[in-house]
């Protein structure tokens, strides 16, 4: 199987950006203004629906805006994007034991390096993605779940589709279970996990060096093998 390109990955960034920009975040980014016609309480299925097609619509109007200047692309990323996602659970997952045992400084360098490296990576690629290249598969949740997979094709130039698949789960707002609400908090491009592979890299060099020694390697844009080349060495 062919490993996607930077663009066919690109809406897995919408996913992979947001696990990691908004971890530590300030309480005035997490709580950023939901995107219109969006929300948690839904089908898992619309909410990803929703919530992409009010992200590239806004890509589409300010392409681009956004060519010229990042930060306006990051900006818009932060408002329709990350109050979707689950990011403390991510990041406990990213980095597994050692989030407790990491200091409040190297939590907050972690995700700086994680983010950065992200953006670096597919940030220009996200912008040559179009919206008619998105497919959400439709699919009900049952009553009582409180996992949901949600399956999407990614349209290639040739016609071929790539599966970019998003893991939610319910997350409870309030007290006594009130407002439980979807969120994603994993994105699987091709059957790889970016939460399972960043886990599994970091975790041998941490155990090694130190997660100082992965801050390093994401401050200069590098990423996992498997993140690198989704698809390699599988048919």
């Amino acid at each position: 199987m062919r490993a996607p390109t930077p663009v066919m990955c690109s809406l897995a960034l919408l996913a992979s950006f947001a696990l990691a920009s908004s971890i530590w975040s300030p309480p005035s980014r997490a709580q950023a203004p939901a995107a219109s016609g969006a929300g948690g309480g839904g089908e898992p299925s619309q909410i990803i629906e929703n919530v992409a097609q009010a992200f590239l619509k806004d890509l589409d109007a300010h392409r681009a805006a956004y060519q010229k200047d990042p930060k306006l692309l990051r900006a818009a990323v932060d408002r329709d994007v990350l109050p979707y996602f689950d990011v403390p659970f991510a990041a406990r997952l990213v980095l597994g034991r050692y989030w407790r045992t990491a200091t409040p400084a190297q939590r907050q360098q972690f995700v700086d390096a994680f983010e950065s490296s992200l953006f670096t990576n597919y940030g220009s690629a996200l912008l040559g993605f179009q919206s008619n290249r998105l497919r959400v598969l439709p699919a009900r949740a049952a009553p009582d779940a409180t996992n949901a997979i949600v399956r999407t094709e990614i349209r290639r130039d040739d016609g071929s589709t790539v599966q970019v698949n998003f893991a939610l789960h319910k997350v409870t707002q309030g007290v006594e279970g009130a407002g439980a609400e979807w969120k994603a908090w994993d994105v699987i491009v091709e059957g790889v996990s970016y939460v399972k592979s960043f886990r599994d890299d970091f975790g041998s060099e941490i155990e090694q060096q130190g997660l100082d020694s992965v801050i390093q390697r994401l401050q200069h844009g590098e990423k996992p093998p498997q993140i690198a080349n989704p698809g390699a060495g599988r048919s």
